[in-house]
């Protein structure tokens, strides 16, 4: 009997390299755009458009929508919500439509958009990702949105959380080199992931920054069961 695949892709400039159409592919952009669209999900929010530009999102406000943009880190000023998850939890966020671009996350849903099925993880709602997969029974793609393209420790971390949760419902033969590394590194990291990321350079770039306690906050585990995932253009979630 075919067995499904289960695969991790380092940073979104490898994605095109890789068949996608017949795979969910689960985008992880931990610090912080997956944990905030989850949280999101979590309080109340019914749907999110990702988009790759400032003024894609600029212009949904006139439609009503609650619009974020963050670069670099940092929110724009002028809009609505940044890339904190602790924006998305105040009471405007219920019953709330959302547009939003990041510097690495939304970039890397556009670029996943033709998969056979696009979900979002983070460590936040890891449990009820997994749970949902396998109940899917098809190939997994984790993509890493990493930073402007380049590798990064903690999405990978993520990506080798979910191969280790997954990997006995997978042969070892299905399971590529890129997933079995993610995997060793979660589990050299997973006593203490927030130590593990001390010289990262985004947690050293969120430092400067003086939102440590978003860094703490996307690290837990167990936060929500919400698992969004791309319908047409925009984020919902059952």
């Amino acid at each position: 009997m075919h067995r499904p695949v289960l695969d991790v892709c380092l940073t979104p400039a490898l994605f095109p390299l890789m068949q996608s159409d017949d795979a969910i592919v689960v985008v992880i952009d931990i610090l912080r755009a997956t944990s905030s669209m989850c949280i999101a999900f979590e309080y109340g929010a019914t749907e999110i458009i990702p988009v790759r530009t400032v003024e894609e999102s600029l212009a949904y406000k006139a439609k009503g929508y609650l619009i974020g943009a963050e670069r670099h880190g940092e929110k724009i000023e002028g809009f609505d919500l940044g890339n904190s998850p602790f924006s998305y939890m105040e009471d405007r966020i219920k019953g709330s439509k959302i547009a939003l671009t990041t510097t690495n996350g939304t970039q890397a849903i556009n670029a996943a958009k033709n998969a056979a099925g696009v979900v979002i993880g983070s460590f936040l709602n890891v449990d009820a990702l997994c749970d949902y997969l396998l109940q899917q029974n098809k190939k997994v793609i984790c993509l890493c949105s990493g930073w402007k393209n380049s590798f990064n420790l903690e999405d990978t971390l993520l990506a080798g959380c979910v191969v280790e949760k997954l990997h006995s419902h997978f042969g070892q033969s299905d399971m590529r080199d890129a997933a079995i590394a993610a995997r060793h590194l979660y589990n050299m990291a997973k006593g203490d992931l927030y130590a593990f990321l001390d010289n990262s350079s985004h947690r050293k770039r969120l430092a400067n920054l003086h939102i440590e306690d978003d860094v703490r906050y996307c690290l837990q585990t167990g936060m929500t069961s919400k698992v969004p995932f791309l319908d047409q253009q925009k984020l919902i979630c059952c």
